[in-house]
């Protein structure tokens, strides 16, 4: 899955470590039995999608060639997920196409969240990403705010230090 990582290009190599990092953080059972996260595609998807954002976040500014490299790495993971799940050849790009649109709007709606103090406008994007409308219960979408929140003011680059 990761073969053209054996060039000698560093930030390839370290733009999918930190992907595969802020993988193995989404996919922690916390969010999944604590907070509520459905654990489907889906969900799984809304939290690689979230910690991204939040790792993206701090790379803005900051190292425009890893960021470039942590998003190369994602799709090229989700082109090998795509085609696991049994997805044809012929429809694969129509469903990146899809699935770019989807991360580049959740993005966006995270980072406006995320600069407005008052936690109603991040926990009600959780609820509409995240929980796909249905809310569990209200302190889960709160805790699970907190949890971006924390992320995204933290000054480490090394996010998976303070996570989950």
């Amino acid at each position: 899955m990761f073969e053209w990582l054996k060039t000698r290009n560093p930030r390839r190599r370290q733009g999918a470590d930190l992907y595969r990092r802020m993988v193995v953080l989404a996919r922690a059972p916390r969010f999944y039995a604590e907070l509520g996260v459905p654990d489907t595609v889906e969900g799984r998807f809304e939290m690689i999608s979230l910690h991204v954002t939040l790792l993206l976040r701090r790379l803005h500014g900051v190292d425009r060639a890893l960021a470039d490299a942590v998003l190369s790495a994602m799709w090229i993971d989700l082109d090998a997920a795509i085609r696991e799940l049994g997805i044809g050849d012929l429809s694969v790009a129509k469903k990146m196409k899809l699935l770019a649109s989807n991360f580049y709007g959740r993005a966006a709606a995270y980072d406006a969240a995320l600069k407005n103090a008052d936690d109603a406008e991040l926990q009600s994007t959780l609820v509409r990403n995240v929980y796909d409308g249905e809310a569990p219960a209200p302190a889960a979408v709160a805790a699970l705010a907190a949890y971006a929140r924390d992320i995204a003011a933290s000054p480490e680059l090394d996010i998976d230090r303070r996570a989950a």
